[in-house]
């Protein structure tokens, strides 16, 4: 492959996260409805993609669960928490019960995208943000150090029957790159070392949603799970590793509770 072709999805790209960082950033620090407003928004736009992927000739469908699935991610936002947790389930049922095949795999994408969903709306309603900030930062940290040491460094494939584009190089550069902003994170927060632990996890996670999502779609035989985001493909191309680092951080907190101490 020529220089030029190795880096020809770099503009698009780049422009659009400029775009979605723009987007993300007025969102996170206005808070309240307009952030919730936004990730419902996403949650729907993911669960219209999955069924697409799923089950392709269910286009009417797919609008159908996109559209319930950001309703009840707003509406779980909004109303009391004993609401919560049967308002992000009723979309996977409601699916499994209206889908021709594949089921499983809907029921189980859906409940991870919408749980991570309403993670976020909790993290920036609970935790505040600076919290948000750090999630992000750690995501995108661990995304940007994979491509560039991938295509600079190349070297073995992660997982090439899954994900073949991924390197060694690449994880392994997420890894460092997260634990080093952890560590500032923890200094300018006055966390300790566990900071750093949890960003190196949270890291981890945010690959792993990514292998997933990569999983899925070559098992579905496609390259993007739509086409709304140009150089990045869909919403759950970009999200992927939002989702596994939000889950991530929701096992986190609920079994060990923020990390305490300075650096």
């Amino acid at each position: 492959m020529s220089a030029k072709g190795r880096w020809a999805d770099l503009a698009p790209r780049l422009i659009s996260a400029i775009v979605m960082l723009a987007v993300g950033i007025f969102s996170v620090f206005t808070g309240g409805l307009v952030f919730e407003i936004l990730i419902a928004l996403c949650c729907g736009g993911l669960i219209w993609e999955l069924v697409r992927m799923l089950v392709p000739e269910q286009r009417s469908v797919a609008l159908q669960l996109g559209g319930l699935a950001g309703v009840a991610t707003l509406a779980a936002a909004l109303l009391p928490p004993v609401w919560t947790l049967p308002l992000l389930i009723a979309p996977a049922l409601v699916g499994v019960s209206q889908l021709s095949q594949r089921r499983v795999y809907y029921f189980g994408f859906t409940l991870w995208a919408l749980i991570a969903g309403f993670g976020f709306i909790w993290m920036r309603n609970v935790l505040g943000i600076q919290w948000m900030v750090w999630l992000v930062s750690i995501v995108v940290v661990t995304d940007v150090a994979g491509y560039f040491a991938g295509k600079l460094i190349g070297g073995p494939k992660f997982w090439p029957r899954v994900s073949p584009k991924k390197t060694w190089s690449g994880t392994l550069a997420g890894w460092i790159s997260a634990a080093a902003l952890g560590m500032w994170f923890a200094h300018e927060l006055g966390f300790g070392p566990g900071l750093i632990v949890l960003s190196v996890l949270v890291s981890m996670a945010s690959q792993a949603g990514d292998v997933a999502e990569s999983a899925l779609k070559r098992k579905m035989g496609i390259k993007d799970s739509s086409a709304l985001i140009p150089g990045h493909g869909g919403l759950f191309d970009r999200f992927d590793g939002m989702l596994g680092a939000a889950a991530m951080v929701l096992i986190f907190l609920t079994f060990w509770g923020l990390p305490s101490g300075t650096l």
